[in-house]
């Protein structure tokens, strides 16, 4: 009869045994994956962390602090704080602003920008630190009109901090165009037509809507900006206690043999990646548990919602 459903082994009905079989994966593909995926973790990535830590700590945890509390280290901590306290927010100034003109408006040129934002994710960070000799530097373009006013650029802190600016600019601008374009302009409109400014739509509207999406770029940039190693190397000099950040002191504490201090400043950048990773994973949390809860209770009308609040 053609409504009979035939029973295949154990009970199940043969249609739904196909349709497992074609939609699972056998055990054994399964743990196999599981194994090389933990094989090349464990090689790639915990134990060479595990190899940093211990040999930061081989001589003991006073050798270990003497390191970090060395004069020039304390400046190569300094200097690298210093120039991410400086490109992060500029970057994230840029961000928005070139996140938002793509975003909501067309213009000439739109494709271009979007081009441009991309070009530090292809060009060496070692070519993009020349680039900024040649403009900068005593037998760059401007160079002597620098040097005639007295304005150091190249192997001081302002060239750390554009070399630095130029390799991180990407990042937040690209969490945030997809971002805004998959959330359109609809309540940005209706905001203006409610009688709200443009100041009153970015912070009613816009910015709490983005505000996962930028907090995730800036933590990115952030950690760009304290590891970069190549652009900077090729703009500070390496002037030892004033030009050198964390990497470039831990690349001259090795050449020297001081593997001790080396690998204690090396385990400092470790740390701070490792948190730099936790704040990213509970910012991804936290936003999946908002997405969800913005899933089941949306307002018919966010955008009157919003400015509510600020009505009252």
């Amino acid at each position: 009869m053609a409504g009979v459903v035939t029973k295949g082994l154990g009970g199940r009905s043969a249609p739904a045994a196909r349709f497992r079989d074609a939609t699972g994966e056998a055990p054994w593909v399964r743990y196999t994956l599981i194994t090389i995926a933990v094989v090349f973790l464990a090689l790639f990535l915990f134990i060479p962390l595990a190899s940093v830590f211990y040999e930061a700590l081989r001589k003991g945890v006073q050798t270990y602090f003497d390191a970090l509390v060395e004069p020039d280290a304390v400046a190569a901590i300094q200097l690298t704080l210093l120039v991410a306290a400086i490109a992060v927010p500029l970057n994230v100034v840029f961000g928005v602003s070139a996140a938002w003109a793509i975003a909501k408006f067309d213009f000439r040129g739109k494709n271009l920008l979007i081009t441009l934002i991309d070009l530090p994710f292809s060009v060496s960070p070692v070519i993009s630190g020349l680039v900024y000799v040649l403009l900068f530097g005593a037998q760059g373009w401007l160079g002597p009109w620098l040097q005639a006013h007295d304005i150091k650029i190249m192997f001081a802190v302002p060239g750390i901090v554009l070399a630095t600016i130029f390799v991180t600019f990407p990042f937040v601008a690209r969490e945030l165009i997809p971002l805004m374009q998959a959330q359109g302009s609809e309540e940005e409109e209706a905001a203006i037509v409610l009688g709200a400014s443009g100041w009153q739509t970015f912070r009613r509207i816009t910015l709490p809507n983005i505000r996962w999406g930028l907090l995730y770029g800036v933590i990115l940039c952030n950690a760009r900006a304290m590891g970069e190693f190549g652009a900077v190397s090729v703009v500070s000099g390496h002037i030892r206690g004033l030009t050198n950040t964390m990497p470039l002191h831990v690349e001259i504490l090795y050449n020297e043999y001081n593997f001790a201090a080396a690998f204690a400043v090396a385990s400092l950048l470790t740390l701070l990646a490792l948190v730099t990773l936790g704040i990213k994973t509970l910012v991804e949390y936290r936003a999946r548990g908002e997405h969800a809860e913005d899933g089941n209770f949306a307002p018919e009308n966010p955008a009157a919602g919003k400015l509510q609040g600020q009505a009252s």
